[in-house]
Parts: C-alpha cells; structure tokens; sequence
C-alpha cells in the first residue's frame, strides 16, 4: 500500500492544535460539501476540537449517509447533524444556519473537475458562484462568526472554467463592506494545490492503473502541481479561520511544485514494480483548460507573513459589496437565459486576468471577430 506521505517529497506541515481547539471547542460549526474529499476530512478533525454541534450539509445523500456512520463511531460526545441540501438553494441554507444557530461555516461545496467544468459552465457558475454566494449571504443575515472558502491555485491567472469561478467566489468572500454596512462576520479563503488521495486525483487513478498492469497515463512529461495531503489541507482550513481578521485569502507553503512523471515513476516502484518495464508510462496530451504549471499568486498580489512560518496571505485587488451585489444580480439574470457566452463575458469584466483555452478561446475569439465585422459593416 502506497502511503501519500511517500509521494510528498517533504515533511507533513503541522499547525497549532491549541490555538484551532479555543475557536472550535463549544461551539456549532457547518461544513458545506460535508460528504467530500475535503469535507469529509474537515468532519473527521473538527470532531476532534469538541464543537457542540456539527453540521455535515451536503446534497449527495448516500455519501452524508456513509459519513454519519463513520462519525457516530468517534468516541468523542459531539452532536452529529447531517443535513440533505443544496448551497443552490438560499431558503433552504439560511433554514439551517439559523435552525442550528451556527457560529463558523468551513465551505468546502464545489464542482472541481477541470475538463467537465470546462463542457458544463452554468452549472459550474450556478454552484461555485451563485451557490458560494447564498452561503455568505445567510452567514452575514445570521451573524455567523467565521466564515472559511475553499479555493484552489487554479484561481490565479486562470485558463479554465473552475479556476475562473473559484477567482470570482474569492472576489465575493473578500469584497470589502461598505461605510453603512455592518458585518459581524470573518469572511477568508485558503488556497489548496492539489490534495493527494482526493476523490479524482491522480494518486487513487494511478493506483487503479497500477494495479490493472498499467499503462499509466499522464498528459505531457513536464506537468508540475504542488501537492499537499488531505490532513495538512484541512488543518490549513481550520488554522486559517483562528487568524483571519478578514477578507484574507491564504496559502499554505507547499515547497517546489512535484513533477507528475516523478510523482508516478515514484508510485510505482513503491508498489514494487519497475517503471516502463513492468509498468508502462503513456502520454496522453493535455486536457482542455490544464496549465504545465499552476501558480501560487498573482502578480498584482502583495505577500505577507503571518504568525506561522508556513502559513501567508496575499493580499490582491478586491471590491466593494455593493459592486459584487450589483454583478451578481447582473450575474443571476444571465443564468436564467443560459447563455454560455455572455455569462463567460460577465465574469470577465471582475477577472480580466482570465485567458481562455481550448473551446472557448475559440468561441470568443470568434464572437470578437464577428463584431468587429459587425462594428465595420
């Protein structure tokens, strides 16, 4: 059995226990997403801190039921609340913030799959944006006291439909409140790379490969990602929300960036096999929307240290509320008329750094074309 741990190339970061048991212990706390990678791991260590109450909301009945077992099984006395729901769905969230008088919301629900986000960008919108949205509406209605987003390095500069929406709901849970609004709530995101044995990565697709007598398939030779386990992933999350003083967006440093040739070759042998011998290695091509490299910031992003060494925050543009209210209504009306392109174009006017690849830098670049025709005619 492969150990993630193996495939790290460093040393597991551990964060401050103490400091993340005195802003949980007592309390009820929410996890959208519950029955997830992420979600799930964030359940399985906020158990640990003792809330009072922990509901576990997602929409996937089945999964939320499985976890509700594994958790009833925690020897430790906390009240768990699984909850069925939709963030798509505002009466139906704010019901349960305020059913449950929840203090800290950790938002892990989002669709994450690159390729099929870049073939379904309204449903991606729909939840990764207009769902991320009803959450920090019902949190601010209710004075929930924090409040974490789970964003991805896909958000800086991106080049595909989940990095894009994941860059907008980092522009919502940062927005700044205006002069006559009053906010009791600590709005953050955290940035992951990509988590080692997540539902879909490439650590439980390269075991299935393995174990089937190969070929692995990876699509180009030079592909680099930062990698960090689904522990160091989740104590990010929860570190985050003891520090951020809010509209925070922070990072945890994940060392140089792991090639996934490597990452593979080194999978394996730890299975005791030889790479290109008895386990063939194939490449693929890139999938649409996939970069070589991610990135950790932008440019335009100021750095910062904070209390923990391997903790920082970049500090980037942001905008008022009133500004994202006014986009996001523009935004929902959009949606209702399904029209891939011109909800693409709103997003853009907030992350022009946004390059399009594949399909639809086609379909823009042809959409300019036509109008500029249309301009000259």
């Amino acid at each position: 059995e492969v150990s993630v741990e193996d495939l790290l190339g460093r040393e597991p970061v551990q964060l401050e226990h103490e400091r993340i048991r005195e802003t949980i212990a007592g309390l009820c706390v929410m996890v959208t997403g519950a029955a997830g990678s992420i979600g799930s791991e964030l359940c399985r260590q906020l158990v640990q801190f003792k809330p009072k109450c922990l509901v576990a909301f997602d929409q996937g009945e089945s999964e939320l039921f499985r976890l509700e077992l594994e958790l009833a099984e925690s020897p430790d006395s906390v009240r768990i609340c699984p909850v069925i729901g939709d963030i798509q769905d505002y009466e139906r969230v704010e019901e349960v913030i305020r059913e449950f008088g929840v203090n800290s919301v950790y938002h892990a629900a989002a669709y994450k799959h690159v390729p099929m986000m870049e073939n379904n960008l309204i449903e991606a919108v729909n939840n990764n944006v207009i769902g991320l949205y009803n959450v920090v509406c019902a949190a601010t209605r209710n004075g929930v006291g924090s409040f974490v987003m789970i964003s991805s390095d896909k958000a800086v500069n991106p080049t595909n439909i989940m990095g894009l929406t994941k860059r907008v709901a980092e522009l919502v849970v940062s927005a700044k409140p205006s002069a006559y609004q009053a906010c009791a709530t600590r709005f953050v995101s955290v940035r992951f790379g990509n988590v080692l044995g997540s539902n879909g990565s490439v650590v439980p697709i390269f075991k299935a490969q393995i174990a089937n007598g190969g070929p692995v398939t990876i699509t180009h030779p030079e592909m680099r990602r930062y990698f960090m386990t689904i522990p160091e992933a989740v104590q990010l999350v929860l570190q985050a929300s003891t520090m951020g003083k809010g509209s925070e967006v922070f990072v945890l440093d994940m060392g140089e960036p792991v090639r996934i040739l490597d990452l593979a070759r080194n999978m394996i042998r730890l299975s005791g096999h030889e790479p290109d011998v008895d386990i063939p290695i194939r490449f693929v091509g890139l999938r649409p929307g996939e970069k070589l490299f991610e990135e950790l910031s932008a440019a335009s992003d100021q750095i910062r240290p904070t209390c923990h060494e391997k903790i920082m925050i970049f500090c980037g543009p942001s905008l008022q509320q009133d500004t994202i209210q006014r986009w996001i209504a523009e935004l929902q009306r959009l949606l209702t008329q399904r029209n891939d392109l011109e909800v693409l174009a709103h997003m853009m006017r907030i992350v022009p750094e946004y390059q399009p690849s594949g399909k639809w830098n086609s379909i823009l670049t042809t959409g300019e074309t036509k109008a500029r025709a249309a301009v000259g005619a």
